[in-house]
């Protein structure tokens, strides 16, 4: 198969290494806003450099497509803003494509844009990869299994070890569209159930940039759902032990701890306790490498047709719509019930957790 990815940035450059490791990628070609750093990418790993984004869409048809690069497939790691336009764009030219969360920043974008897939009839998957995590797959089988017995309670985390830079917080959407939406998005495909009001609060107390773009460091969500199960979300921008990212999922018959290993960053209090860890999780791509090369390889399973598609737009939806319901309760200061989100955008309600 022949792959064009847009965006040479971190999580890019991973994906496009990923890529040409893959035995059935047979040409990788590189797209980038910044055409000397997806030149300068493209040289160090052994791809080719397309003259721009756009290129990456001509077709025979099409003016100015005198040279198409025969593409089967698109991966999106650029910028977020970007993500809506380039699914329309991707959509348009019949390529299925793979994009790194999130669709968009509001709904009204994310609805018209899986309006443009749905039109064209192909595929769009979503990157929420901890739905590829072995962990986060053993804790579902356990769920669904029954071995945990009535879960009643669930608690998820996500720390990072330090605040991204100042310019990217306006852009990011805030703490629970940009970070939690993850774990709003892993409740719903471990439990199989639907989340249906939430209360959520944050604080800024951090550095002084949080304040300046209106978000927040730290932040903490009660969430209900819909079969009574309490669960709980907290995230930090500035937890200085390292990356981490657990869920603690708690039944009446037993307990289970995704994301505790050898590296998770938590010292124990008690004297007889496991000793801090050698080395801590630096950050998400070292703690979710195995995970997302094997939601690239289903991506290239799902635009080959031999798999369904395993996170769609409309997960994606179902998930941002629960971080909107956070960020009005944080700024209202009462429970949202997820219905009053979906109100907002009766269309692409979603298609239910799997």
């Amino acid at each position: 198969m022949r792959i064009g990815l847009i965006g040479t940035g971190r999580i890019g450059s991973f994906h496009a290494e990923a890529l040409l490791r893959h035995p059935d990628v047979t040409g990788l070609v590189v797209a980038d806003a910044d055409t000397s750093r997806a030149a300068e990418v493209a040289s160090l790993i052994g791809a080719t450099a397309a003259p721009d984004v756009e290129a990456l869409f001509a077709s025979p048809d099409r003016p100015g497509a005198a040279d198409p690069l025969g593409l089967d497939a698109v991966v999106i790691a650029a910028a977020t803003s970007a993500h809506a336009e380039l699914i329309g764009l991707a959509a348009r030219a019949g390529l299925p494509v793979f994009c790194e969360k999130p669709i968009a920043l509001d709904l009204p974008g994310t609805i018209a844009a899986l309006g443009e897939v749905e039109a064209a009839g192909t595929v769009l998957q979503l990157g929420f990869m901890r739905r590829f995590d072995a962990g986060y797959t053993a804790a579902r089988e356990a769920v669904r299994s029954g071995r945990l017995g009535r879960l009643h309670t669930v608690r998820a985390i996500t720390s990072d070890p330090a605040p991204p830079p100042a310019a990217y917080l306006p852009l990011s959407g805030g703490l629970y569209r940009d970070c939690l939406v993850h774990d709003f998005d892993i409740l719903r495909w471990v439990t199989g159930r639907e989340v249906v009001e939430v209360y959520a609060l944050g604080s800024d107390r951090g550095p002084s940039m949080f304040r300046a773009a209106g978000d927040v460091d730290t932040a903490a969500a009660l969430l209900t759902l819909d079969d009574g199960t309490l669960a709980t979300a907290t995230s930090t921008r500035c937890n200085g032990a390292g990356y981490d990212v657990r869920m603690e999922l708690a039944g009446d018959l037993d307990q289970l701890a995704v994301g505790l290993d050898d590296r998770t960053p938590i010292t124990s209090a008690e004297p007889a306790g496991p000793t801090p860890p050698e080395k801590p999780w630096p950050g998400f791509l070292e703690r979710f490498a195995p995970a997302y090369e094997a939601e690239l390889a289903a991506f290239l399973q799902v635009a080959r047709g031999e798999l369904a598609n395993p996170c769609d737009g409309h997960e994606a939806l179902a998930a941002l719509r629960i971080a909107e319901a956070c960020e009005l309760s944080r700024r209202e200061h009462r429970p949202v019930r997820i219905a009053e989100i979906v109100a907002l955008g009766a269309s692409g309600s979603g298609a239910g957790a799997r």
